[in-house]
């Protein structure tokens, strides 16, 4: 199970990887991928800041933990399912930012509540920025960044960017 760090880091290839100086630190724009629409609004935000300000986009993808434990190879086997459809989750993505900024992004997947391992992953890791959509419907921005625009904004560590859900890609041109 978790021991409050990240579970995994997966490593870009130095065949993918953009040299990166080691003089100079890259402003990282980290995203959280879930399975919103304004995922897409906030990964293209990041990627086109990434882009223009000399960054790079990094992924973070939790895989939230099953309440079934009755048999454990029937755990193992949704285990290994979510880890799959994690990594077909990120490959998508990474498409997009590669679209976008011309870089491959960072990837991070983590095991446990994805609050608890986002912060995690702020605390440790060199991220320069979060970049959430929010939700732009009656029901509100959305439980992540209500909770950290909220109580948990004392635990943050970096700027929090929060893009509206619903701006149209001349927007984010303008925006960024």
């Amino acid at each position: 199970m978790s021991d409050g760090g990240p579970q995994d880091i997966i490593s870009v290839s130095s065949a993918q990887a953009d040299p990166v100086s080691s003089e100079k630190q890259l402003r990282v724009f980290l995203v959280v991928a879930d399975d919103t629409t304004e995922l897409t609004t906030a990964l293209r935000y990041a990627c086109l800041r990434a882009s223009k300000t000399g960054g790079r986009v990094a992924i973070l993808y939790v895989i939230e933990p099953a309440d079934f434990q009755h048999w454990m190879s029937v755990e193992t086997l949704m285990q290994s399912e979510r880890r799959n459809e994690a990594e077909r989750v990120l490959q998508k993505m990474a498409a997009k930012v590669l679209e976008w900024s011309d870089h491959m992004p960072c990837f991070y997947i983590c095991e446990g509540k994805r609050t608890e391992q986002l912060l995690n992953v702020l605390e440790e890791d060199n991220v320069s920025i979060l970049v959430l959509g929010a939700d732009p419907g009656p029901k509100g921005p959305g439980p992540l960044v209500s909770a950290l625009s909220g109580k948990l904004i004392g635990k943050m560590k970096v700027p929090l960017t929060v893009v509206p859900g619903n701006l149209p890609d001349e927007a984010l041109d303008e925006l960024t």
